[in-house]
């Protein structure tokens, strides 16, 4: 079976990538929109920069919004300890890069500590 060819709001990811800025804000959803539209940093503005030329890039910028121009690309997150390797795909656009990356890890309790509750003096040794 043939894989079916990706669109966004109706456009093919040629038509998404020879779209202006502008013309790609209307097509996102408002949040995203208005963050275009007011005017990107400087900061964002260095991360399009380099990953014209490059395919990789590391980033704190997490309300950076992900433009087609950055499928197929890798940008390291940071998530507040490390930088997260993400690649970009066609179904990531429009969605803010802290989005992509959690800043908590999933809590994963364990039996309880020397100390934590009467009840575990009680508990046999393994």
């Amino acid at each position: 079976m043939a894989k079916k060819a990706y669109s966004f709001r109706g456009k093919t990811m040629e038509e998404l990538q020879s779209l202006s800025l502008k013309e790609l804000a209307e097509l996102l959803p408002s949040r995203q929109r208005r963050s275009i539209l007011r005017g990107l940093s400087p900061e964002k503005k260095n991360i399009i920069e380099k990953l014209k030329n490059k395919n990789s890039v590391r980033t704190h910028s997490r309300d950076m919004i992900v433009l087609p121009q950055f499928v197929g690309k890798t940008i390291h997150i940071h998530n507040g300890k490390s930088f997260e390797p993400v690649l970009i795909q066609e179904d990531m656009i429009g969605m803010f890069f802290g989005e992509l990356v959690l800043t908590r890890k999933r809590v994963q309790h364990n039996s309880p500590g020397v100390g934590a509750s009467k009840s575990s003096a009680n508990q046999s040794k393994k």
